[in-house]
């Protein structure tokens, strides 16, 4: 029998319970062990749960408790999680843990310190929730250069711009129905603003290139200015517009990015709605692969860290190679990243007066629409566009990956 503790009874906390007692036999089968869940940590009771019965107050308990073999985290937060876990792998205890802010602000800290005490910590629940991502990085995809991310990181994002896409509603009318329904937070900033989508291209940019990205360092654009009028126009155009998390490398620099993106009827992407997660991978030697699936919710996500849990125990006493320094990768600067543009400026602006300007653009029309003209660039640096705009009154500009 492999015990194991669970820190935090949340919505995650209770579903990795409930995985593993609704799925148990199965389970134990893939582990090759009985998995027996010790204890759970948690500062709250939770008076007729039958959690009752093994619901402690105090970490030191699992920490001294040397029959407790693996440690799943999901209290969410960098602290006190990153201390409980740095315990619990110096004590000769694997980690598991669907959080994504620790993953990324010490993810390659605690690698570190499970491959000295012979132990492993596993993250895969951190992007993607149910979607398998990390694993087929760091084991199934060996063989290439991933020189491309593009990933729907955020399941509340993609609910919202899809419900503006398909009702014409507003961004402000959609997150309220968003939070009623239960899919964003009362404060919403995390998701909406693109901090969330940030850290999970942070960790799979660190996975790629083997160094250390900090999410910091990385620009990041939400979903707080994309109005109704917007998809009106993307329409026209049969593309649709989604939040992307992006890294690619262009020329061994490597660009990473969040924000909305133009993506046209074709992209692997475009067919990711709702709360789904997409996540589309270029190797130079596979060329694209993409993983899609629930990106979040109590069950799907318990399942990546039950697989986890799975994977620490079929691993006893052996550290899984994962390539994830502390030495930090240099990102190319924004400002130098070329891509397309979706603008749309105040008054009616001909096209010769835009090509003066940009040089070759096409107009995007929509019929009823006249206070404002919009058009597409096709190719254009950061810098450049944020310097020639200057000759008009900016409505909106989004950027497009239409080729």
């Amino acid at each position: 029998m492999i015990n194991i503790a669970v820190l935090g009874y949340g919505t995650v906390g209770s579903g990795v319970v409930e995985v593993i007692n609704t799925n148990q036999k199965h389970i134990n089968k893939r582990a090759g062990k009985e998995i027996n869940v010790k204890y759970v940590l948690d500062l709250r009771e939770f008076p007729g749960d039958p959690v009752e019965k093994i619901l402690v107050h105090d970490y030191s308990t699992i920490l001294n408790d040397d029959d407790v073999k693996v440690v799943v985290e999901v209290m969410g937060g960098v602290e006190p999680a990153n201390t409980f876990v740095r315990q619990a792998l110096e004590k000769g205890k694997s980690v598991c843990t669907s959080n994504k802010e620790l993953v990324a602000k010490h993810g390659a800290e605690l690698l570190e310190i499970a491959k000295k005490n012979n132990v492993n910590f596993l993250f895969e629940a951190s992007v993607g929730g149910g979607i398998p991502i990390i694993r087929p990085i760091n084991q199934s995809l060996t063989v290439d250069h991933i020189d491309e991310i593009s990933g729907i990181l955020n399941g509340t994002t993609n609910y919202i711009l899809t419900k503006m896409a398909d009702e014409g509603l507003a961004f402000d009318t959609v997150l309220k129905q968003a939070q009623e329904m239960g899919y964003a937070e009362r404060n919403p900033e995390a998701d909406v603003c693109g901090y969330d989508a940030c850290r999970k291209i942070a960790i799979l940019t660190s996975l790629v290139y083997g160094k250390q990205v900090d999410y910091e360092d990385i620009y990041t654009e939400g979903i707080t200015e994309i109005t109704e009028r917007d998809f009106v126009y993307a329409k026209a155009m049969n593309t649709s517009i989604k939040l992307l998390g992006r890294s690619i490398n262009i020329d061994g620099t490597v660009y990473a990015m969040v924000a909305p993106f133009v993506i046209g009827a074709d992209h692997c992407l475009i067919g990711v709605n709702g709360v789904y997660n997409g996540i589309l991978l270029h190797g130079d030697m596979l060329d694209n692969v993409m993983f899609y699936g629930r990106g979040a919710g109590k069950l799907p996500t318990a399942s990546a860290v039950v697989s986890d849990v799975v994977d620490a125990v079929k691993h006893r006493h052996t550290n899984i190679m994962t390539i994830w320094s502390k030495e930090k990768k240099v990102l190319g600067d924004i400002n130098e990243f070329a891509c397309g543009y979706f603008v749309r400026v105040k008054g009616a602006v001909s096209k010769d007066e835009l090509e003066k300007v940009f040089g070759e653009v096409e107009l995007v029309t929509v019929e009823d629409i006249t206070d404002e003209t919009a058009f597409l660039i096709k190719s254009m640096k950061e810098a450049d566009f944020n310097e020639k705009i200057k000759s008009f009154e900016l409505v909106n500009r989004i950027r497009t990956s239409l080729n």
